[in-house]
């Protein structure tokens, strides 16, 4: 049975087969609380009572209580929205994020940047003048004679040969074929080394000739692939602190590059250079000085094919005259 509020209610009370209901029955209406005692209205009742049951039943499930989810096509659409592929936009934006961040180039900059050479290159005193990678292969190959000047400004510290490059430390650890000239030797290689990165090949005494008594250079490096021979001289009369003329100059550099040519004639193949340089330690500047207005008088003959390198001294320098 229904009551008046639409619940379906059975009670069994006042016998074994008695109903007591309340509300309208769809199988008809009995006066309230009549004790019915024939099976079958009894059972025709019953079945009545257990259709509104069913129907109330099925009214529920197809109602949506409050706070309840929605129909089942609101459910597929939200599946279908959950599972949808994505439509790509998002994808895009995070290509181009990923285009946009720079990392490759922050890298190439910073590789570049790694290849750049601050000079002179570090080394023992203050080197200045004529000095980074100037005597390039294009130099090197072009035979017109050239004149650079650099200043070594050697401190209180002076001389110290804890302070040498691996090819200085070579060339003063073999020492030279004769005289006092080892120090001066020592620091024509490492301007060279300071200024053009040379790498020294060969000291005096390893440089193979054709005539171990003819003339002979000082030391072999390499600059930029290209073998070069090197001469080393110094300028500075007596006593020191005399002015240096240009004639005492003129007489050095004709004697010296004299020699040039006929050392390079001597060289064996195997240690043949392209061209010599005559490096040239003044004793102070105005040394330097009449050295570079001795070139300038020389004919082209006598200056040959040589770079000339001039390179005063400052500080305590005494060791090296």
């Amino acid at each position: 049975m229904v009551d008046s509020e639409g619940e379906a209610r059975v009670w069994r009370g006042g016998g074994p087969h008695a109903v007591v209901g309340r509300g309208v029955a769809p199988m008809g209406r009995l006066p309230y609380g009549a004790e019915v005692d024939d099976p079958e209205i009894e059972m025709r009742a019953l079945v009545g009572c257990l259709f509104l049951v069913a129907c109330s039943a099925g009214a529920d499930k197809s109602s949506t209580p409050e706070g309840g989810s929605g129909s089942g096509a609101d459910d597929t659409a939200a599946s279908s929205e959950t599972d949808r592929p994505d439509d790509g936009a998002d994808t895009g934006g995070d290509s181009a994020d990923t285009a946009d961040s720079g990392d490759t180039a922050d890298t190439d900059a910073t590789e570049d940047t790694g290849t750049d050479q601050t000079w002179p290159l570090e080394g023992a005193g203050t080197l200045t003048g004529s000095c980074g990678d100037i005597l390039t292969p294009a130099i090197l190959a072009d035979p017109t004679p050239l004149l650079l000047q650099t200043e070594l400004d050697l401190g209180a510290e002076g001389f110290d040969p804890d302070t040498l490059s691996e090819g200085g430390t070579e060339i003063w650890t073999d020492g030279n074929l004769g005289g006092s000239s080892a120090e001066s030797e020592v620091v024509a290689y490492e301007v060279l080394y300071r200024c053009e990165a040379a790498t020294l090949l060969k000291t005096e005494g390893e440089i193979v000739y054709r005539d171990p008594g003819g003339k002979k250079t000082d030391f072999l490096v390499e600059l930029d692939g290209t073998r070069v021979g090197v001469s080393v001289t110094r300028a500075v009369g007596w006593p020191r602190e005399d002015p240096y003329t240009t004639e005492q100059a003129t007489d050095l550099l004709a004697d010296k590059l004299g020699d040039i040519p006929l050392s390079s004639a001597n060289v064996a193949e195997e240690d043949a250079w392209s061209r010599q340089i005559l490096s040239v330690i003044a004793y102070e500047p105005g040394h330097a000085t009449s050295i570079e207005s001795a070139w300038d008088l020389l004919t082209p003959e006598v200056r040959g094919d040589t770079i000339l390198f001039v390179t005063a001294t400052l500080g305590e320098d005494d060791a090296l005259y």
